[in-house]
């Protein structure tokens, strides 16, 4: 399932639950279309030597051990292979047929196509609240309800959580996701924010309604009418299917390692299932011909077109979600599709509908991921469908508005569990360009991309074919600036007080400022041992003590949280020993912080240790009050998550 880390990279348009018209598929649409000069993938050889070239070269650059691909086109498979091994230490080759990937997150088109499936048999209704199918309640935390088109376009309004998004908890699905809620954040329909919890629920739901466990469902409504032997959502793998998986593996010490089959029961809809490449060629083409595959259904022509059509977009001149795809327009091209992440396995799964093909492709090994999200397609397309892009030579106009530049984050963020304290890490600026004034420069952790004016708020990427868009609020300040490329997630200003430099900044300082009590206490040892001091009052050494005591548990939590997150398959397993240990820490620093103030506060009456000496330790205990202040900010002080 894609990560939080997944693209750490005007008005919001929610078009309602009709289809916007220039999306619909009418019979004169397609006519137009199989009448225009032929574009993309058609000829199997050219097709064969294009995928053979570009497969192996990838996968010797990024360290991938083997990956499976299939290509479709006009109802047919036009090409499906794979390549390197499905498993290394019995030289296994990658077999398109039988070979099963884990295809992660596109496993919620299985669920929403189920949804939609109960849509058209009429138990469902789009929009009407979710809690209506549930036996629990969602909380009424804004007066909007949130319906089953919110968990389709992602838009329901909740935070994002990964803790035990990997769990192996075998608790009735419904008993997990009510204990396990993620808190609702904004009001659904308001901006999309990518959530696993939601299909998750979508899954559930489908099981409500059908008195069908999700697997089963999928198996006997759409895998089964597909042709599908070689695909299942069901963990761990029959027995009929588990020697065909391939194996996945970590880059670890310079070599490819081994790791076990992953297992998420709970949120088994969002992303559990396993596949070959020509079983999701089956799926693909059924999707592409409103839902048929050989003469067989799973969805009538009109609700597959609904399907296909757009239902919400955060700017109507950039891509948006249909219902469970989501738009992926380049290089001139109307594409949808949607990718896959678990730990190990990367996968993408892209159709042009107007031009009638598709592509899977997956990958079994951790760095497939700066593969499946955007190289691949990027190559694709670069092939079929070469673009003109803008130069710098292209910017027109005065200087960049300055209502754009400032600090963002993704929206795809927890706020308020523990997991808050990765966008600490994950900083997105906006800025001029130094050297030229019309130029925008975005700053986040994939890199730096230089944008020109093409609008009103709106940019595209120089020497690329990425777009971006800018939102105002009613006063006119920039709230948001949203990305064609990445439309499951917004981008949110932040205040000057929210940005993440000016935290590190304070962690800096608060954690350099709690080595002071390790000075204190040498200095006051040497001069205690060469001037012969008086021995201090009881008071006096309780109150040095407690500066060490915070010393140490500031470095100690610093020290425990790094090793925590350097392991986070704990995390995401719902396992939290360790982690609890660590979070321990806070809370007594904070405890014993108080107590430093309090000496503080006594040392200054009774004149202890000199003016030099005072001066010490209320830095000490000022840098506690701003560390604990901090932690509490990223809901570091106590156990949240």
């Amino acid at each position: 399932m894609r990560q939080p880390v997944i693209v750490a990279l005007l008005c919001v348009a929610q078009l309602g639950i009709v289809p916007a018209a220039a999306r619909a598929q009418t019979p004169l649409a397609r006519s137009a279309a199989t009448s225009a000069p032929r574009r993309g993938p058609s000829d199997p050889n050219e097709i064969a030597a294009f995928f053979d070239g570009l497969m192996i070269g990838q996968m010797m650059d990024k360290h991938v051990a083997g990956a499976t691909i299939s290509v479709v086109r006009d109802g047919k498979i036009l090409f499906a292979k794979g390549y390197g091994w499905a498993d290394l230490a019995h030289h296994r080759p990658v077999s398109a047929d039988s070979t099963l990937f884990r295809i992660g997150s596109i496993s919620k088109l299985f669920t929403w196509t189920a949804v939609m499936q109960q849509v058209e048999a009429g138990t469902l209704d789009l929009k009407r609240d979710v809690n209506a199918y549930l036996d629990f309640t969602i909380p009424a935390t804004y007066p909007q309800p949130i319906t089953l088109f919110n968990l389709m376009t992602h838009t329901p309004g909740f935070e994002d959580r990964s803790f035990a998004l990997f769990s192996q908890s075998t608790a009735p699905r419904g008993r997990f996701l009510a204990t396990h809620m993620p808190a609702r954040v904004r009001p659904p329909g308001t901006y999309i924010s990518y959530s696993n919890y939601g299909a998750a629920l979508a899954g559930y739901i489908v099981e409500r309604v059908t008195h069908t466990p999700w697997e089963t469902y999928i198996e006997q409504h759409i895998l089964d009418s597909l042709e599908m032997p070689n695909a299942t959502g069901r963990q761990p793998l029959p027995p009929s299917l588990a020697p065909q998986m391939s194996v996945g593996y970590a880059w670890e010490g310079g070599a490819l390692v081994p790791k076990p089959f992953e297992v998420l029961l709970p949120f088994a809809p969002a992303g559990a299932m396993s596949a070959s490449a020509t079983s999701m060629a089956h799926f693909m083409i059924a999707q592409l011909q409103d839902g048929v595959y050989d003469r067989r259904r799973i969805l009538g022509d009109s609700i597959a077109r609904f399907m296909h059509g757009r239902a919400f977009a955060q700017d109507s001149r950039l891509d948006g979600y249909d219902y469970g795809f989501y738009e992926q327009t380049s290089h001139g091209v109307h594409l949808i599709g949607h990718g896959g992440d678990t730990q190990w396995f990367h996968s993408d799964l892209t159709l042009a509908p107007e031009e009638g093909w598709g592509i899977f492709v997956s990958y079994n090994s951790q760095p497939g991921g700066s593969l499946s999200f955007g190289p691949f397609l990027q190559a694709v397309l670069d092939h079929y469908y070469p673009a003109e892009t803008a130069s710098l030579s292209e910017a027109s106009g005065g200087p960049v508005d300055p209502a754009y530049l400032g600090s963002y984050r993704v929206n795809r963020s927890s706020y308020t569990t523990l997991e808050k304290v990765t966008g600490l890490f994950s900083n997105i600026s906006v800025a001029r360009d130094p050297k030229h004034a019309g130029v925008l420069v975005v700053h986040s952790p994939l890199g730096t991309e230089r944008f020109i004016g093409a609008g009103r708020d709106l940019f595209r990427q120089v020497d690329g074919d990425e777009r971006i868009a800018f939102q105002r609020n009613a006063q006119g300040r920039v709230t948001h600036f949203f990305m064609n490329s990445a439309p499951i997630l917004a981008m949110e200003r932040l205040k000057w007080y929210q940005e993440p430099r000016f935290h590190q900044l304070l962690l800096a300082i608060s954690l350099v400022l709690a080595t002071v009590p390790f000075v204190m206490l040498s200095s006051w040892l040497l001069r205690r041992r060469f001037r012969q001091l008086a021995p201090p009052s009881a008071a006096e050494r309780l109150a040095r003590w407690a500066a060490l005591l915070a010393a140490v548990l500031a470095v100690a939590f610093a020290l425990g949280l790094v090793s925590v997150v350097s392991n986070p398959n704990e995390f995401i397993k719902g396992h939290a020993a360790a982690l609890n240990v660590v979070l321990a820490l806070p809370v007594l620093l904070a405890v014993d912080t108080i107590v430093l103030v309090g000496f503080t506060v006594r040392a200054w009456q009774r004149g202890w240790w000199g003016w030099w000496g005072r001066g010490h330790y209320t830095v000490v205990a000022i840098a506690g009050v701003v560390l604990v202040s901090v932690l509490a900010y990223w809901n570091l002080l106590g156990w949240r998550y």
